[in-house]
């Protein structure tokens, strides 16, 4: 399966051409204590998902992306959010929607390899842990979330997690999530 990249508009042939352009992490335009995370996570050549995605991610389009298992994806969407945070704003501006709590603890793994330098406050907002927790960590301000749809969309409801300053929504393996009894719940958060 090849790397297929849908971007939010009619100019496609122009925006593919442009955005395939970055062929090292050096490249991009973000804060030099990310680029040491992405450094020391052990990426050292973006993969083509990456050089085609992270752009767009960063300027804001809205980006299907689909890619095998093991390309990228995930840091794909980790390093093209990250520098959307305003870090002086503690509030959640970044929401990433995974279907299970496996998924939703790699990608804090990932996100906290990345953060290392940046500083971002982040929770993982997902089922199987204390809602009290849940409470007091998003109480306490937090910019960027990671979660199951089921327990974000209950905080949400609570009216505890905000979206009022919420820039960035990403759905990771959101054909699963479609499709396995989330859609309710996708929609909800959607509504929010």
């Amino acid at each position: 399966m090849s790397d297929n990249i849908n971007y939010d508009d009619n100019k496609t042939e122009n925006l593919k051409k442009s955005y395939e352009e970055i062929s090292q992490f050096d490249d991009l335009p973000i804060d030099k204590n990310l680029l040491r995370g992405i450094y020391s996570l052990g990426f050292e050549i973006p993969s083509t998902v990456q050089r085609k995605a992270i752009l767009p991610i960063l300027d804001n389009r809205d980006l299907i992306a689909q890619s095998q298992s093991g390309t990228g994806k995930t840091g794909t969407f980790l390093i093209g959010s990250i520098p959307l945070v305003d870090v002086t704003l503690m509030e959640p501006q970044i929401l990433v929607l995974c279907p299970n709590r496996e998924l939703a603890k790699q990608i804090m793994y990932n996100f906290d390899a990345l953060n290392q330098y940046t500083k971002i406050k982040a929770a993982l907002i997902m089922g199987g842990t204390q809602v009290e927790e849940n409470f007091k960590t998003l109480d306490g301000g937090v910019q960027y979330i990671i979660g199951t749809p089921g327990r974000v969309y209950d905080m949400m409801k609570r009216y505890v997690l905000k979206t009022d300053n919420l820039k960035c929504l990403i759905m990771d393996e959101a054909d699963e999530m479609l499709s396995n009894g989330f859609k309710d719940q996708i929609y909800e958060i959607f509504k929010f």
